[in-house]
């Protein structure tokens, strides 16, 4: 992806109420997260690849900050998008719906470090393709879940009770009272 695409969905992020920042890099992406992170006492995150393969994650628990799990209340909430439009529209899918609604109510601050691979060309619907399509299946996979998806790697809306597509969030703009800020990676990060 172009930094002028990355450029293009920062601007929709900025007129739908999003604080954003283009990383052209991880090591830009950890700086970035570090910054919003230091006037907080605690941290927490939502279970996310692309917090792990960028780095940013290791870069906070080694930051002298108190680490909540994503199963308690934080001061800045981190987490990735399993999927973005190019407008600006942020959508995510959670088993439990902890990680999601930490996103929208509870924290002082939410940032997402979003990949540039998470970005879709179509509106709300393909994105919701790419997470089901490109994101749980890993993910189910990762945390060792019996679904078929994790065998023909394709989304087929199981009834398993190890799905975790159950909870499916759409961010048209942040929610009130939640300052938010999305950083976008020029790299590939994530699921």
């Amino acid at each position: 992806m172009s930094r002028e695409r990355l450029e293009r969905v920062a601007a929709a992020l900025r007129r739908r109420g999003y604080d954003t920042a283009v990383a052209a890099t991880s090591a830009e992406a950890k700086a970035e997260s570090l910054a919003e992170a230091e006037s907080f006492s605690t941290i927490g995150w939502g279970g996310s690849e692309t917090l792990k393969e960028s780095g940013v994650r290791a870069a906070l628990e080694s930051c002298g900050k108190e680490i909540l799990d994503h199963r308690t209340d934080s001061e800045i909430f981190f987490l990735s998008a399993n999927a973005m439009t190019e407008d600006g529209i942020i959508v995510n899918i959670d088993g439990t719906g902890n990680r999601v609604a930490a996103s929208i109510y509870g924290p002082k601050r939410v940032v997402y470090v979003v990949g540039r691979n998470k970005i879709v060309s179509g509106g709300v619907m393909e994105a919701m393709r790419r997470a089901r399509n490109f994101a749980s299946p890993p993910n189910c996979r990762r945390l060792g879940r019996a679904t078929p998806c994790v065998e023909t790697k394709l989304c087929a809306d199981c009834d398993s009770p190890d799905r975790i597509c159950k909870v499916t969030v759409v961010f048209d703009r942040p929610p009130t009272r939640t300052p938010t800020k999305v950083i976008l990676v020029d790299e590939d990060l994530g699921y």
